[in-house]
């Protein structure tokens, strides 16, 4: 590999990043599968998703000029959580800690080579396919329940990119499917989620009924949502891959102490106060105040909170 590529992935990691690869932009490969998706309504209320579904059909389109895609993938693993939020949500919003070391590493590229060069960070944050470029960059394949697994770090990492006006050498892509006969995400959610491998109705994912749906969770899921109140992780604990899975070494993915001590009671008590108090850097201020309440509401069964 080039010489250039080497020194973006070593300055990738030095920023706290756990894998890194590059490929170039063009058509997206799962861009069929994307729109049969949409067109099954299995998106649910996330009306963004179709909105701009023209502009994810090609990586080139969301930041016209750019050729290539530095992607990357920050692990938030560890040991399985208490309470009913789910490992990702625990700690400071990945978002914002991927987009300021993603721009960091911009500015090093531009310092490297010695003149200004148009860059964009994504994560979760535009209409791209962060996953469909971490495959073409090598970073694994697309597991049965629709994550994106490596095969020596599992499934508990966050995924980025950064898309930028130079034309650099691609990594191969990760075209091997690594999951075998295995079943067992299919056959362990609880509200199933799985209409097929790798085809997921979002409308009875825990996750989106937790996070993304505006509305009341429909009371014949409520046996399988269990005690989770934002989130979940059972397809992902429940994957032989993720044995290899490690505890990250990011000190913004720490939950705050306060947490570490929340009972049950404490959930159903908590106050608009305690949640900004609490949750102010959070993932969980996507749901706000009033989303977490019904959550905790509909998994307690309290009259109120």
């Amino acid at each position: 590999m080039p010489r250039l590529e080497i020194l973006i992935k070593a300055q990738a990691y030095g920023l706290g990043f756990d894998l890194a690869g590059v490929t170039s932009l063009g058509a997206v490969g799962t861009a069929k599968e994307f729109d049969h998706w949409i067109e099954q309504g299995y998106a649910g209320e996330m009306k963004y998703l179709p909105n701009r579904a023209e502009t994810r059909r090609d990586s080139r389109l969301p930041f016209p000029g750019a050729s290539s895609a530095i992607v990357v993938a920050m692990n938030y693993g560890g040991v399985s959580p208490s309470g009913p939020i789910a490992r990702y949500a625990r700690g400071a919003d990945y978002h914002d800690v991927m987009i300021d070391r993603l721009r960091a590493l911009g500015r090093w590229l531009e310092g490297e080579l010695g003149r200004s060069i148009r860059s964009k960070a994504y994560v979760d944050t535009g209409p791209l396919l962060e996953r469909d470029l971490a495959r073409k960059a090598g970073l694994g394949w697309f597991g049965k329940n629709t994550n994106l697994i490596h095969p020596k770090l599992g499934s508990f990492f966050f995924l980025g990119a950064l898309l930028v006006e130079l034309d650099l050498t691609p990594d191969a892509p990760f075209d091997a499917d690594r999951c075998g006969s295995c079943r067992r995400c299919l056959d362990a959610c609880p509200t199933g989620a799985f209409v097929d491998e790798r085809v997921l109705d979002a409308t009875r994912c825990i996750s989106y009924l937790t996070i993304e749906a505006k509305g009341p969770i429909p009371p014949e899921l409520r046996e399988g949502v269990g005690d989770l109140a934002y989130g979940c992780d059972i397809c992902q604990d429940v994957c032989p891959w993720n044995r290899f899975s490690r505890p990250h070494q990011e000190p913004a993915f720490v939950p705050p102490p306060e947490l570490e001590g929340f009972t049950r009671r404490d959930w159903v008590e908590m106050t608009a106060e305690v949640f900004q108090k609490v949750f102010k850097n959070s993932p969980l201020k996507r749901a706000k105040f009033e989303g977490l309440q019904r959550n905790v509401t509909f998994v307690t069964g309290a009259d109120s909170v």
